[in-house]
């Protein structure tokens, strides 16, 4: 959180308790609100329409952003910003359903790549129209031309800072 417990809207920002303004915190808290709400609803919006989940799709955008449709786990989990725990368990699941399998790799025998598979592809081929429909209708379709280029400048520079900071 940003406030104590007991936050009392009256209580002003000095050195010993430096929170949010009111604006900020309305603001932070819509933030962390869309953050919530938005992969919610595109994970429904794909569970719904196509099977697959919002990671499947994440791992699946990926590996067809790649030429051959493969890249090494340890890109991959950078990319997505997960754990590589976290992408092996999940690169497993979606082996078992045929949309990605796994192979070793041969430059240096320890690590491995995901290879996007035929199943995949018709996968993602077939799940996107209605996955960019969903972010059109959720995300751009109620914001002005202006309003598009101020999200785009407040993202851009929100996420310069925190890209710097993790490295």
């Amino acid at each position: 959180m940003c406030h104590p417990p007991a936050y009392d809207a009256a209580v002003s920002i000095t050195s010993e308790a430096p929170w949010l303004t009111g604006d900020q915190q309305q603001v932070w808290r819509r933030w962390l609100a869309v953050q919530a709400a938005l992969p919610a609803a595109l994970h429904r919006q794909l569970q719904r329409d196509s099977g697959l989940s919002l990671p499947d799709f994440d791992v699946l955008v990926q590996l067809t952003d790649q030429p051959e449709g493969r890249v090494r786990v340890s890109v991959l989990a950078a990319e997505l910003q997960w754990e590589r725990s976290r992408l092996s368990h999940h690169v497993k699941r979606m082996e078992a359903r045929g949309l990605v399998r796994r192979e070793e790799c041969d430059d240096d025998g320890r690590g491995w790549f995901v290879q996007l598979t035929d199943a995949g592809r018709d996968a993602i081929v077939a799940a996107a129209p209605d996955h960019v429909r969903e972010v059109r209708e959720l995300v751009f379709e109620d914001l002005t031309t202006d309003e598009l280029a101020v999200l785009d400048r407040v993202t851009t520079k929100v996420l310069a800072r925190v890209s710097g900071r993790l490295g």
